[in-house]
């Protein structure tokens, strides 16, 4: 156990945002410490052992994808800001992924990290929108994300400008939303531009032993640099005067102090910690005048993890790296009356990356994940709550399968199935403290990072950068622009 009392920079939270802060100062001589109140670092995308078996959390795939020698892109920022070498993340691209409408996916857009391939189905699909499409890509890449003052617009108004089809405005918004948005039915328009650059001009990558390598390398960062960290050591509370925190008490009823505080636990949740009234100044919050306080996150999620003991593309779903899909109308965003909104959702098949000539993961691996409601989870007797998670469990494989080609046998899958897991918006607080099961945050944004107190900041979702590429980047421009410009 570290035993220091003060540092330059205390950090909370060991997620990525909160890691990569932490390795960019201490790279400049700063004295640094993470504290955490969990045993593993990874917050939102780690990973955990049951039975013997490691299952990622969070990852499905590892945006902003580029290949070796393309400039200017975050990935590229990434690890030259944290002297990290491409090959040390070992990325493997994605085959292909499908944006899948319809009852049983009767409309497809495919698309892979060759932005021709979606370009090419838009205009197959809807000839009469390629333009459009192309007015809209074009005004995407002019746009600056990475602005901290950036007015707030509606993505969906904007977007609108460019194309007239329901349709494509929809299956062109699932998997930003479901991979970022933290607004039900509709984005701030620099967030969609994040993910729309993330997604579809950028694209998708794994390391072969998915997010543990990421959390390893930055870990070693960390560490090699000098930082300092305070695992199953959680910070209970902030203490202020005169409107900068002065200590932080832990919750081994210890303190220690610090000239700068990073959050990276979200907004809400520090305002928890720091105990004010007062609220930070919110740079935009769903296109209306920012209300008197930070709202918890509505948005939440459950996931299925199963393994097989055959290979996916056995059961003919080799060809698609990640599906998201809607059986209705129109795509709906927005927090479940039920416990789980079948409707739509994400299937992620690990296996299909390209992890080159013979080489593929021991198991077969199928992830679904849906929109689900915290307040039909959260206070469950145990019983039900379990009984909860089997049915949900089965309806949610039943929903996902109407969209992928159909096994060999009606039975296969269930014949192949080895083990399972499910984590819930119950799951997501017990091990994240986020409020309300939020994966995304607040719908209130704070680009600048500022909190109540001076000297205090917040780093990760809740400062508007999103995905995991997104989130170093956020630790790395909070530590920038708070810090190391003002040292």
């Amino acid at each position: 156990m570290n035993s220091a009392s003060h540092y330059d920079v205390a950090i909370i939270g060991a997620g990525m945002s909160g890691l990569a802060a932490g390795i960019r100062l201490a790279h400049f001589g700063k004295k640094v410490c993470i504290f955490e109140r969990h045993n593993a670092p990874g917050g939102l995308n780690g990973f955990y052992s049951l039975a013997g078996r490691r299952y990622d959390v969070g990852l499905h795939a590892m945006t902003n994808f580029v290949r070796p020698g393309v400039k200017g892109t975050p990935l590229g920022k990434l690890l030259r800001q944290l002297r990290i070498d491409r090959d040390e993340f070992a990325l493997c691209e994605q085959k292909q992924s499908r944006v899948a409408f319809g009852p049983h996916g009767e409309t497809s857009l495919r698309f892979t990290n060759d932005f021709a391939v979606l370009e090419g189905e838009v205009a197959r699909l809807f000839p009469a929108q390629i333009d459009g499409f192309r007015r809209l890509v074009a005004a995407v890449r002019a746009f600056d994300d990475v602005s901290l003052v950036a007015p707030a617009e509606s993505a969906r108004a904007i977007v609108r400008r460019h194309l007239t089809d329901a349709l494509l405005e929809d299956m062109i918004f699932c998997p930003v939303m479901y991979y970022g948005s933290a607004t039900e039915q509709d984005m701030e328009f620099g967030q969609f531009v994040i993910m729309f650059k993330a997604l579809y001009l950028e694209g998708f990558a794994r390391p072969f032993d998915g997010v543990r390598v990421i959390i390893r390398v930055l870990l070693e960062k960390y560490r090699a640099a000098g930082g300092e960290r305070r695992m199953k050591c959680g910070v209970r509370s902030i203490i202020a005067r005169e409107g900068r925190a002065t200590a932080l008490r832990l919750d081994d009823g210890g303190e220690i102090t610090a000239d700068h505080v990073i959050s990276s636990i979200g907004a809400a949740e520090t305002g928890q910690l720091i105990g004010s009234d007062v609220q930070p100044p919110v740079q935009h919050s769903a296109f209306r005048t920012p209300p008197p306080s930070v709202p918890v996150g509505a948005l939440t999620f459950v996931e299925t993890i199963t393994i097989l003991s055959r290979q996916p593309a056995a059961l003919g779903w080799g060809g698609d790296t990640i599906i998201f899909f809607n059986d209705s109308p129109h795509f709906h965003y927005a927090r479940c009356e039920d416990q789980v909104d079948l409707r739509s959702g994400v299937i992620c098949i690990p296996n299909n990356f390209d992890f080159g000539p013979g080489r593929e993961l021991a198991d077969g691996i199928f992830r679904c994940t849906c929109l689900a409601s915290y307040s039909r989870w959260a206070h469950l007797p145990e019983e039900t709550y379990r009984a909860d998670k089997l049915r949900w469990y089965a309806a949610m494989q039943r929903s996902a399968q109407r969209f992928l080609p159909p096994p060999p046998a009606p039975d296969a899958f269930t014949r192949a199935t080895v083990t399972t897991d499910m984590f819930t918006p119950r799951t997501i607080t017990r091990f994240t403290g986020h409020l309300g099961g939020a994966i995304y945050g607040s719908p209130v944004k704070n680009r600048q990072g500022r909190t109540a107190l001076a000297n205090v900041y917040l780093c990760g979702t809740d400062q508007g950068f999103l995905g995991i590429v997104g989130a170093m980047l956020s630790g790395i421009s909070m530590a920038n622009y708070h810090i190391l410009q003002r040292s």
